[in-house]
């Protein structure tokens, strides 16, 4: 009985012994970044609990090999660009995303943890100048009008005078 009890402790040392070395090995890949990202925690604008919480998370993650390298965000920004139906919209995308080109200014302004980015481009646009407009030809002068003498002006406080009737028809 003694030497059954035995063996069962020494094989449950030995699981015990290599579940430890898997952490072990886990944590040692990934134990300086889950020590800096715990660093991080309650000196950013994340809830100190959810920040231990994830980087808690993306530990497990990486003993799994489940983290990988980033994506690459640039690429997946480009292909919703594609998405645009038309040309001059796809382009625009493309510059905000690639940061401008040509006569095309692109700025990028804030932070996921401050609520969002917000990109922003500018295209200068160069009209023509406007055609002059055709001068007028030359006229002659309009006519000037002579006064009307006051014996013929009519008084403005009289009524105006009546027509005369009209002759009977003959029959």
């Amino acid at each position: 009985m003694k030497s059954n009890t035995r063996s069962i402790v020494l094989a449950l040392l030995a699981v015990g012994g290599m579940a430890t070395a898997g952490v072990a090995s886990a944590q040692g890949s990934r134990g300086g970044t889950y020590q800096q990202e715990l660093a991080v925690c309650g000196h950013n604008q994340q809830d100190r609990a959810a920040c231990i919480r994830e980087a808690g998370a993306a530990r497990q993650e990486a003993a799994r090999g489940g983290l990988t390298s980033a994506p690459d965000y640039r690429a997946n920004a480009l292909a919703r660009c594609g998405l645009q139906q038309s040309s001059s919209d796809r382009a625009a995308c493309e510059a905000r995303v690639l940061g401008g080109s040509g006569n095309t200014r692109a700025s990028v302004d804030g932070s996921v943890m401050g609520g969002g980015v917000i990109r922003e481009s500018v295209t200068t646009v160069v009209m023509p100048a406007p055609m002059p407009a055709p001068m007028p030809a030359e006229r002659a002068p309009a006519p000037i009008m002579a006064p009307m003498p006051a014996e013929r002006m009519p008084d403005p406080m009289m009524p105006p005078p009546r027509p005369a009737p009209m002759p009977a028809p003959l029959r």
